[in-house]
């Protein structure tokens, strides 16, 4: 789908725009938003959006959160492995099917995930400390259109997206 660019709004203003998303993607990626404190840096995205995951919506095989995630299962297996190892992820026989494996968050896990969610929220607070809660709020309402329509294009394109929401 091609767009005229000049029927979307101010070319000055689009140039503002993807510069600022290229510096914050950049930036997000260098501090990976890890949060404050001894918990800062210390999990990577994919290990964060995997634990969420299986957090929001329970145990499940390794399809299903490949298809959840919008990522195929070899990527799912392959992230998954080393949270098993640590102890942060359980591999459980399926109850209905035996040989079906079944990815569940552990305690250990849990804990973990909410370690780093706090860590993460305190990060937010200091940086949007000067915001007022409007601002705040509204900022959170445009990202999350903003990710909204980024993941509607990649369905578009036929890419699989997850939902946005709840990769958060």
């Amino acid at each position: 789908m091609s767009m005229d660019m000049t029927s979307v709004g101010d070319n000055g203003l689009l140039e503002t725009l993807q510069h600022e998303v290229a510096l914050f993607a950049r930036r997000a990626e260098q501090t990976r938003l890890g949060g404050v404190g001894q918990v800062r840096n210390s999990m990577d995205r994919a290990a964060y959006l995997l634990l969420n995951r299986l957090d929001k919506e329970g145990p499940m095989g390794v399809k299903a959160l490949a298809a959840s995630m919008g990522i195929d299962s070899s990527t799912v297996t392959r992230q998954v492995a080393p949270l098993v190892d640590t102890g942060l992820v359980k591999r459980t026989s399926h109850p209905e099917d035996g040989r079906a494996v079944v990815l569940q968050l552990s305690p250990r896990g849990q804990a973990r995930l909410e370690e780093v969610r706090t860590s993460r929220r305190q990060l937010m607070a200091e940086l949007t400390h000067d915001w007022s809660p409007e601002e705040r709020e509204s900022f959170c309402a445009l990202l999350t259109r903003f990710n909204a329509a980024l993941s509607a294009r990649m369905s578009a394109q036929g890419v699989p997206a997850p939902e946005t929401q709840q990769d958060s």
